[in-house]
């Protein structure tokens, strides 16, 4: 039987349709957070340096960010669901192979593995979400599956600690595996084909590079691109840093080190739902403003917290929880602002949007391993100089003469 064989599936725009695209997309974060509780312990159990433990999350980031470049063309080619199934079984083998990795070196290479296959929900997650509601409506579709999105790093963390204190940090990947297996399950029996147009050239080298450099010159693209990866980079940053500010410097167990990462995220899930709420009433453009406005707040409270010689955890919590939540509402806005006008390359915009905002999360979450641990100024400096950097990008790359209109690029031949 054919993978895009037709069989009697939900509506696209059904509630079982956004769990769905809700989980896919949540893959990537899932597998981010989850085994961050066991950073410390993989120190200790594989014999190697904090440093070197801190690139299992930025080669799995690289590897995630590289990987969307060819996803996007793939699902403009072949179709979404296809596509989806194989990367989706490539993330069920990767997750075998971190639980089972012998040294630091190879959980690297299983992580790089995993990677790839967690990003093709991420990739094709949001390119259905705009197949299936077109650009103003996505936005705001985007913003209510980020309030269940949210509910991952939440959870994640807590899932993580627990299974971290009871088994061991394996642990945490066969539980990535069992939930692969579910979604897979889910993805096949619900999902139907949304790409109704596929693009016999959407794999042709010449076009591919074509339909980037359209990209990348559309002020509109890159203005909500770089906004939206530099927000997201403040947490990466948090995520790579945390762990040890937090387990090792503050003395915190792994378990309740996930209890503390969940209170951060309802920042995230204010903003998704301030999202939801107010976009349409507000427009795009207004609320990347206020998103990034909080991300720069929070930013400058940590940072004058840190200067004035505080460092706890709810002076490191409270903060985070602001920044995120102007995340919640970068997030959602800074992907439909960004895809929107390409309703025939949305493929692509997803891959290239999700490539920079992992290259750039790569960056900071490398940046947040290498940061000295005693102190929380230094965090505090990285995630100002971010938020600062969104607000800057998102002014320069504003051209009044062409506005945020639909200004859609010519189709490729």
């Amino acid at each position: 039987m054919s993978l895009s064989s037709p069989r009697a599936k939900p509506h696209p725009e059904s509630l079982w349709i956004g769990g769905l695209l809700t989980a896919l997309i949540a893959l990537g974060q899932l597998s981010t957070a989850i085994y961050v509780p066991s950073m410390p312990s993989l120190v200790t159990d594989l014999g190697t340096t904090p440093q070197r433990v801190t690139l299992t999350l930025t080669i799995f980031l690289i590897g995630f960010a590289v990987s969307q470049l060819v996803f996007g063309p793939l699902s403009d080619r072949y179709g979404r669901r296809a596509v989806l199934m194989g990367g989706l079984g490539l993330f069920l083998c990767a997750n075998f192979a971190c639980a089972f990795a012998p040294s630091i070196e190879a959980l690297l290479f299983g992580r790089f593995l995993q990677s790839v296959g967690a990003c093709s929900g991420a990739v094709l997650g949001r390119a259905i979400v705009r197949d299936i509601y077109g650009r103003d409506r996505a936005a705001k579709a985007l913003a209510y599956i980020g309030v269940a999105f949210s509910v991952s790093p939440a959870i994640s963390p807590i899932i993580g600690g627990y299974l971290q204190e009871w088994y061991g940090w394996q642990a945490n990947f066969f539980f990535l595996a069992a939930v692969t297996l579910l979604v897979w399950a889910a993805a096949w029996l619900l999902l139907e084909e949304t790409n109704r147009q596929p693009d016999p050239t959407a794999l042709n080298p010449y076009d591919m590079v074509r339909n980037y450099a359209l990209l990348l010159r559309s002020p509109v693209f890159v203005r909500h691109m770089l906004a939206l990866s530099l927000v997201f980079s403040g947490l990466m940053a948090f995520i790579a840093a945390t762990p040890f500010l937090i387990i090792d410097t503050l003395g915190v167990r792994p378990a309740h080190y996930g209890l503390l990462s969940a209170l951060a995220v309802f920042g995230t899930l204010a903003g998704n739902l301030s999202a939801g709420i107010f976009t349409m009433r507000l427009g795009i453009e207004r609320m990347m403003w206020i998103g990034i406005g909080i991300a720069v707040a929070s930013g400058g409270a940590m940072t004058a917290l840190a200067l004035a010689g505080f460092f706890g955890v709810l002076v490191i919590v409270i903060p985070v929880i602001l920044f995120l939540c102007g995340m919640g509402i970068v997030m959602p806005n800074g992907m439909a602002g960004a895809m929107g006008p390409f309703p025939r390359m949305a493929g692509a915009a997803s891959a290239l949007l999700g490539f920079v905002q992992m290259a750039v999360g790569a960056a900071a979450a490398a940046l947040g391993g290498w940061l000295p641990h005693e102190s929380l100024l230094p965090l505090a400096c990285v995630m100002l100089v971010l938020g600062l950097g969104a607000a800057i990008a998102f002014a320069a790359f504003r051209r009044p003469e062409l506005g945020d209109g639909p200004g859609v690029l010519p189709k490729t031949s």
